[in-house]
């Protein structure tokens, strides 16, 4: 989350808004999001309901969650998806602006 902090600005000037979606129940989130000072919107996502609309994956021998990038428009259109097979595998920041620019 360190590299989404240091992009914010990015994403702000593409008009995009960042959702971290993550396991945690909602006062470990929120916990976590304050300790941190994250400066975008954290959904916590215990049961998983919305790592299943989306489709990503959970791994038991992994430990939980795949990552996912989920580009989603205004419409509520997947416009992008990314679903890595570990925690490296996930797209840079930058990446998904250019990605985010030629929508």
């Amino acid at each position: 989350m360190a590299q989404l902090r240091q992009s914010i600005d990015q994403f702000k000037e593409t008009d995009t808004e960042v959702l971290v979606v993550g396991p945690e129940n909602a006062d470990k989130f929120k916990a976590y999001f304050a300790e941190h000072n994250l400066p975008f919107t954290g959904l916590p996502d215990p049961k998983h309901s919305v790592l299943k609309l989306y489709g990503q994956q959970i791994k038991l021998f992994k430990l939980g969650r795949m990552p996912a990038q989920v580009l989603i428009d205004k419409a509520g259109t997947v416009r992008f998806g990314h679903y890595g097979h570990d925690m490296r595998d996930i797209p840079a920041p930058s990446e998904m602006v250019e990605l985010i620019r030629t929508l």
